[in-house]
């Protein structure tokens, strides 16, 4: 029979060695997300292109058909990567399957139901929405209110992803925002 001695000196070092692995590791995955926190900005945002879909209402006229897909465009610089299409992928928007479509500009014959063209945007978020207007799209903006014409502008206030809302200029796209959307905006122009 086999006698299994320890060395007690020998042990302590192994648990040492360990938890300084243990702490390298930690610091490798806390690191990073604290050096990059614009990642969980549009992480979150990635998650509210997603989400506000349920709370707003495109005309039927919108799809080319009953099935086709619910097209989220990111136009210009795109700051999600590939957390916007993991974010969506196998989600479906009132019935219809949602893709993910990227291109350097908005043309007017481009089928978009969402489109999103960030601040940074080299073509320019503005020119973009304008051309959209009059469409049944719903426009976003991470530019601060009033610097482009989308209907919804994402703010960061303290540390949080929020949102503000222009109702008008969803009117005048043909599209309508619940009045539970509304409520959760950071502020929102009334109608007149």
């Amino acid at each position: 029979m086999a006698v299994l001695r320890t060395r007690p000196a020998r042990d302590g070092a192994r648990l040492a060695d360990r938890a300084r692995l243990a702490l390298v590791l930690w610091l490798c995955a806390v690191v990073p997300a604290l050096a990059a926190p614009s990642d969980l900005e549009y992480a979150v945002k990635a998650t509210y292109l997603y989400k506000f879909t349920p709370f707003v209402d495109w005309p039927a006229t919108a799809f080319a058909a009953p099935g086709s897909p619910f097209v989220i465009c990111v136009i210009g610089d795109d700051p999600f990567g590939q957390v916007l299409t993991q974010t969506v992928s196998g989600q479906q928007s009132h019935g219809h399957p949602i893709v993910i479509e990227r291109a350097a500009a908005f043309t007017p014959n481009m089928t978009c139901q969402e489109l999103f063209a960030g601040h940074a945007s080299a073509t320019g978020a503005d020119a973009t929405f304008r051309a959209a207007a009059g469409q049944s799209v719903l426009t976003i903006s991470d530019g601060p209110p009033g610097a482009d014409s989308a209907i919804i502008h994402f703010v960061v206030k303290d540390g949080h992803v929020r949102f503000d809302i222009d109702p008008a200029a969803a009117q005048r796209n043909g599209i309508t925002i619940s009045s539970k959307l509304l409520d959760l905006a950071q502020s929102y122009r009334k109608a007149r």
